[in-house]
C-alpha cells in the first residue's frame, strides 16, 4: 500500500531512539516529530539526514488500517504492548 499523505500517524505515534534533525534525543510516543509539517508530511522525506527507523517504514494496512483514525489507533496500541 502506499503511504496516505497528509496521515502521519507514524510521525506521531511511535517513540524513536535514534536521533532525528532537531530532536537529538528522538521522541517519545505521542510526541508530533518536530520534522512533520502543519499538513502532517515529514520534511526529511527523501532526505539522507533521515533516520533510518522512519526510512525503513513502510505503510502496510495491518499497520495502518483504512484511514488516517486507524492508523492512530493501530500504531498506538502497538508502542503500548511493545513497550
Amino acid at each position: 500500500m502506499n503511504c496516505r499523505l497528509g496521515c502521519g500517524a507514524c510521525c506521531i505515534s511511535p517513540s524513536i531512539s535514534s536521533a532525528i534533525p532537531g530532536m537529538p534525543e528522538g521522541k517519545a510516543a505521542g510526541q508530533r516529530c518536530i520534522q512533520l509539517d502543519e499538513n502532517n508530511l515529514c520534511l526529511l522525506f527523501g532526505q539522507p539526514e533521515r533516520p533510518k527507523v522512519c526510512a525503513d517504514f513502510g505503510a502496510e494496512e495491518w499497520v495502518c488500517g483504512t484511514n488516517n483514525e486507524q492508523a492512530m489507533l493501530i500504531l498506538t496500541d502497538l508502542e503500548t504492548s511493545t513497550r
